[in-house]
C-alpha cells in the first residue's frame, strides 16, 4: 500500500472517530456506546457496547442512525458493519 493511500485512510478514520464522538452522547443516554474498530475501503467496522450490545434494535440503530449519520458527514463511507 502506498504512503498516500495509508495517509488518506488515516484521515478518514480520524474523521469517523470525530463523528462517532458527536453521536456517542445519544447512545450513552440510552445506556449504550460504540467503539470504532476499523475503517478500510469505505467500510466502517464498529462494536456496539453496553445496552446496545444485546438490544434487538441495535441493527436499526446501526443502519438508520449510525450509518446514515456517518455517510452524511463522510461521503467516502460505503457502509457500517457491527463486529
Amino acid at each position: 500500500m502506498s504512503y498516500w493511500v495509508s495517509c488518506m485512510e488515516e484521515t478518514v478514520k480520524d474523521r469517523v472517530g470525530k463523528a462517532l464522538e458527536e453521536l456517542r452522547p445519544q447512545l450513552q443516554a440510552d445506556g449504550g456506546d460504540i467503539e470504532l474498530v476499523e475503517v478500510k475501503n469505505g467500510i466502517v467496522k464498529v462494536k456496539m457496547k453496553g445496552a446496545c450490545a444485546g438490544c434487538p434494535m441495535s441493527t436499526m440503530t446501526l443502519q438508520r442512525g449510525v450509518e446514515t449519520f456517518l455517510r452524511k458527514k463522510i461521503p467516502e463511507i460505503a457502509r457500517v458493519e457491527a463486529v
